[in-house]
């Protein structure tokens, strides 16, 4: 019973390490560029990403080094409750400290803009979230860590394949 647990728990991890819903990299995608934000504004929000990118990028090298160890565990024959538990609780910890650092960062970016700015990335963030679930459904991008870019959590999936285009629906054939 306890290893259908686990088993459950494991094929949960990859939906818990996803960035909640709501949030996105928007200041390194062109709807930045359409919320006409002014020099210092675009130099503040330089800033403040520039001071959290090594610390997101420490962050989530520990939750992969913790999401590693924990399947570890998870996956030795002579299963260890306690090791299991230290383990997980390190995952867990892990993924709160990324989450509080990505949150701060966030906050400070919001604070820089003004009500309509952030009106305005309200009004494009339903359309950019759903392309950035269609991403996070493909998974990780290829490469090391397979992060779609330097201190972005999650970063997003690799690009469909031109040559070979996903079969029709069934009964769309």
């Amino acid at each position: 019973m306890l290893r259908y647990a686990l088993a459950f728990l494991i094929t949960l991890l990859p939906a818990l390490a996803q960035m909640p819903r709501g949030v996105f990299n928007w200041w390194d995608s062109p709807i930045a560029k359409d919320l006409n934000l002014t020099e210092d504004q675009t130099r503040q929000i330089r800033t403040i990403v520039k001071e959290h990118r090594g610390k997101l990028i420490d962050l989530r090298a520990s939750v992969e080094k913790a999401e590693a160890e924990f399947e570890d565990v998870f996956n030795e024959d002579s299963f260890d409750q306690r090791r299991a538990n230290d383990s997980l609780e390190r995952l867990v910890t892990a993924r709160a400290d990324l989450m509080r650092d990505f949150s701060q960062m966030s906050l400070r970016l919001r604070a820089v803009l003004t009500p309509e700015q952030y009106r305005e990335l309200q009004k494009r963030r339903p359309r950019l979230l759903r392309t950035e679930e269609r991403r996070q459904m493909r998974g990780p991008a290829p490469g090391p860590g397979g992060q779609g870019g330097p201190g972005v959590p999650g970063g997003p999936g690799p690009r469909p394949s031109r040559q070979n285009p996903p079969p029709p629906p069934p009964g769309q054939e």
